[in-house]
């Protein structure tokens, strides 16, 4: 494990007491930090001071993020010195088997493509069905009472419902690792804490990987199994960690973008409405979630990378052994890739965003993220139009202490 500590960006020009630390402090729980769109409007790209002192350069423009994000000359390698690490548990992500996040090339493309034909559209899509009856049951069961906690009695269940079943993970282990997630996404957790829990969810994983060697079953584990543990093309304790990668990203992201989805949505009651018509629209159901992505961006304390050689991104030289941070939720509502970037309007047609991320390690599982996030939002204005908040706004807790951002709890009537 290396030194979070270590600080391998050092500049002789730069004055590290005037930096900006970085994530700053939001002001409005629906937008950015000001000051991170500040340093976008005014095009420029700063050093910023992380918790342990490291400071890479921070990009906040939507091309400069994508160069960042796509350029094999930046590592995903949390293991380098000097990488810009977002908290101590970060560093745990090193501390147990890598997943395809900390991969570089060539042994990420290579494991990449052997999971790739599980996450196409078409895939996806035929899980539609199963998705729309996961959320008719957690809403029949929520509707039996007059108010709810839409996080708690519908976020979460789909969520983990659909990648438990993709995955071919038990559904009644549930709390199990959704504790341990937990565990592995609090920011101010200890580095210790964080690779504890995640080797315990590596150990519970690879258990599972050798019960689908030992017994055929269905499910990406049974199926990867099946496929490339007899040649040798992977091994378990690789599968084990892509499951655990999708498991953890699988339901936490998409949990959190159905509950502030819908927070956002009874913030604009004419979308939510358009959303409840009869009217089959899928047209108008992709386009509010793209936008919704784009809007939210629940990746907020941005994706990093350390440069392995000088790479020239926009007008600035990132010199070998340097951080960069793509701070995407900034970069998606950067006015010269999105004009109206600071508004929510599904009628802009904001596609080609970068919530799912950039890149070689772009995200795997968006496509069957969108169709939880279409048939979710469609659902939740079709069957209770008239939904609200049962609580101020100022009164739910955002999480702002979380890698990931969203709600702890969405208290809502109807």
């Amino acid at each position: 494990m290396t030194d979070p500590m270590a600080d391998a960006t050092t500049d002789p020009m730069a004055d590290p007491t005037t930096d900006p630390h970085y994530p700053m402090d939001r002001q409005c729980p629906f937008t950015p930090p000001r000051e991170a769109t500040a340093i976008r409007e005014a095009g420029t790209v700063p050093r910023v001071t992380l918790w342990n002192g490291v400071r890479p350069w921070l990009f906040t423009g939507f091309d400069d993020a994508r160069t960042v994000l796509s350029d094999p000359r930046f590592s995903a390698d949390k293991s380098r010195p000097g990488y810009p690490l977002s908290s101590a548990v970060a560093l745990a992500e090193t501390a147990v088997e890598p997943t395809l996040l900390v991969m570089d090339n060539p042994r990420h493309d290579a494991l990449r493509r052997l999971a790739l034909g599980e996450f196409t559209v078409k895939r996806a899509e035929q899980w539609r069905p199963a998705v729309r009856a996961v959320i008719d049951d957690c809403l029949d069961r929520m509707l039996r009472g007059t108010e709810a906690d839409l996080v708690a009695d519908l976020a979460l269940p789909v969520a983990l419902t659909v990648i438990c079943e993709f995955l071919g993970v038990p559904f009644e282990d549930r709390e199990l690792f959704r504790g341990l997630t937990h565990t592995m996404n609090v920011v101010a957790g200890t580095t210790e804490s964080a690779a504890a829990a995640r080797q315990a969810l590596q150990d519970y994983l690879e258990e599972l990987v050798a019960a689908a060697e030992r017994e055929p079953r269905d499910g990406f584990i049974g199926r990867m199994a099946a496929r490339h543990l007899p040649d040798g093309t992977m091994t378990g304790r690789q599968l084990a960690a892509m499951a655990l990668l999708l498991l953890t990203a699988g339901h936490d992201t998409t949990a959190n973008m159905i509950s502030l989805g819908v927070l956002t949505l009874l913030r604009h009651p004419d979308h939510f409405a358009a959303l409840g018509t009869d009217d089959d629209d899928p047209e108008l159901l992709a386009d509010t979630v793209e936008e919704m992505l784009r809007h939210l961006t629940v990746v907020q304390r941005g994706i990093r990378r350390i440069a392995v050689e000088d790479v020239e991104v926009g007008d600035r030289l990132v010199r070998a052994g340097e951080g960069a941070v793509a701070a995407i939720n900034v970069a998606n509502r950067d006015p010269a890739r999105f004009p109206a970037g600071e508004r929510f309007d599904p009628a802009s047609r904001a596609h080609g965003h970068l919530a799912f991320g950039y890149g070689p390690h772009q995200c795997m599982g968006q496509s069957l993220a969108r169709v939880e996030l279409q048939e979710a939002y469609a659902a939740v204005a079709r069957r209770i139009p008239t939904l609200r908040t049962s609580v101020p706004v100022e009164e739910i807790r955002f999480k702002s202490d979380m890698a990931v951002y969203g709600l702890h709890a969405l208290p809502v009537t109807w």
